[in-house]
């Protein structure tokens, strides 16, 4: 009976081993099959800019959607451009001018102009491009109201430039919002290289040109 008892044991034992070991292998091809897909998905695109974009889209997925300044909206116009840029590199220096509105004087602009552009000088440093800041001057200026490096006063600035392309871009005033179209061109060839199109909320406009705060404390007007 002993015997008997014993040799039914034994292939039921052998049984569960082959029945674990294969399902070892299968989570093991599964994983396997799930990080060569990752792989394949940073992997895909050509550029080392385009790379960059996707790590740090990656980066956001999980990232809080409160609370967002115009730096989070530059940020994404960014990250859509470098999916279609061409020939910049490490190598390519470049600047960025204020963006301007498409229906007004394209010799002026406002503070959401100015501010895009300083926001895209951060963006293109952080992807590796080299920007060139042309309102440096050459000397440091001493006053009574403080110690300045900054003009826009073209006599105080380099006439020799060392940029290659640029980047600029208009305003478009649309339904609850503006929309911003980017785009960077080669500063002899007048050739677009990269473009971007992305739409900025009115209420995070409204925060950026809001006169009503003091000391960090917003004030509200009265009935």
């Amino acid at each position: 009976m002993r015997h008997t008892l014993l040799g039914l044991a034994l292939p039921l034992f052998m049984l569960g081993c082959s029945a674990f070991q294969g399902n070892n292998r299968l989570t093991s091809n599964l994983e396997q099959g799930e990080m060569s897909e990752g792989v394949r998905e940073i992997a895909s695109p050509t550029s080392n800019f385009q790379n960059m974009a996707v790590k740090k889209q990656a980066l956001q997925v999980n990232s809080t959607r409160s609370g967002k300044n115009i730096n989070h909206y530059i940020k994404s116009i960014m990250q859509d451009l470098v999916t279609n840029l061409q020939y910049v590199n490490q190598k390519t220096p470049i600047a960025v001018a204020s963006f301007v509105y498409l229906d007004a004087d394209f010799n002026t602009t406002t503070l959401l102009g100015n501010q895009i552009a300083e926001g895209f000088v951060h963006e293109l440093h952080q992807f590796g491009v080299p920007v060139v800041d042309f309102k440096t001057t050459d000397y440091m200026r001493v006053t009574e109201q403080g110690d300045f490096v900054f003009s826009r006063d073209y006599l105080e600035l380099s006439q020799d430039m060392p940029f290659q392309y640029v980047m600029a871009g208009t305003l478009v005033n649309h339904q609850d919002g503006v929309l911003v179209n980017a785009r960077i061109v080669g500063i002899n060839s007048k050739a677009v290289v990269g473009t971007a199109q992305g739409f900025i909320p009115q209420k995070v406009i409204d925060e950026l040109n809001s006169k009503d705060e003091l000391d960090g404390v917003m004030l509200k007007r009265g009935m």
